[in-house]
């Protein structure tokens, strides 16, 4: 899968918004804040972040979305911060970090969308949020003042992302980490389902833990084709696998379906088998419903 972003620009860039949680977190409410990384559960990483969080915001509610994202995955985890993005109350704050260029030039985003911050490196993490949610306000991370006192070269995510997430609960705005910013990375436009009048063609954007692909054909495209779901054939490698389907029980055991999933997404699996195994590299993939 290709690493190649481009930059978006805001079509109403985020001005100079006074955007953070009121002091203390406000009506008593308790603040909430999702760790998504590809850290592990064998390393101490996972750990330290919680820590620091912990010290300096002890009510926080820290909550694991997962520490499983395939080492660097970008695109994987762009796509789980989407999927559970909606699923959290408002003021929720975001903390993504799977960044392979820790400790370069690339920028740290603190952001919000749609009622909810991100904390992030600008390096594509924000690509579905930014394409389907309302940018309310973006900013770029760069305020040493709520930084740790000292930052490591290799774990910026414990030494000052984890700390700007807990800040953010404890009453700062996004204007105090650093100027507001109307640019961030996206991954280009082809992770876009290609839509003619023959169907819908797409691709895999990731692979979960059952060997299913997860491709990026909303249902939404399938509906802009005047069709019910379950009257398209969907084709693999120029293979049928049959139509859409509601369940992995439709088919018999160790046979292909093809459903829409919980994120709205065509995903095709294997029932009580392996997709991935089953068509080889999601790299050369192809995805078809006609």
């Amino acid at each position: 899968m290709g690493q190649t972003r481009y930059v978006a620009v805001f079509t109403s860039p985020p001005g100079p918004k006074d955007l953070g949680h009121p002091a203390g977190g406000g009506r008593g409410a308790v603040q909430i804040i999702t760790l998504t990384t590809d850290f592990g559960h064998s390393d101490y990483y996972v750990g330290a972040l919680k820590g620091v969080i912990l010290s300096l915001a002890p009510k926080v509610q820290v909550v694991d979305i997962t520490h499983e994202i395939e080492p660097h995955g970008l695109l994987h985890a762009a796509f789980v911060l989407r999927s559970v993005w909606s699923w959290f109350p408002p003021e929720t704050v975001h903390l993504a970090i799977v960044d392979p260029g820790v400790g370069t030039s690339r920028r740290v985003l603190a952001g919000r969308y749609e009622g909810r911050f991100v904390v992030a490196p600008d390096n594509g993490l924000v690509t579905f949020l930014h394409r389907e949610l309302r940018a309310e306000a973006m900013h770029v991370v760069e305020n040493p003042r709520f930084f740790l006192p000292h930052v490591s070269g290799t774990f910026q995510g414990r030494d000052v992302l984890a700390p700007v997430a807990a800040h953010l609960t404890l009453g700062a705005k996004l204007r105090d980490f650093g100027r507001a910013t109307d640019r961030v990375e996206v991954f280009p436009l082809p992770l876009r389902p290609a839509v003619t009048a023959r169907g819908v063609s797409g691709q895999v954007l990731y692979v979960d833990r059952f060997g299913t692909l997860v491709t990026n054909i909303a249902r939404t495209s399938l509906l802009a084709l005047g069709t019910h779901d379950r009257q398209f054939e969907v084709l693999v490698n120029g293979t049928s696998i049959g139509p859409i389907r509601g369940t992995f029980g439709e088919v018999p055991v160790g046979e292909p379906v093809a459903f829409i999933g919980s994120t709205e997404h065509l995903e095709v699996a294997v029932n009580q088998g392996r997709a991935v195994d089953r068509f080889g590299p999601v790299e050369r993939t192809r995805i078809e419903v006609r």
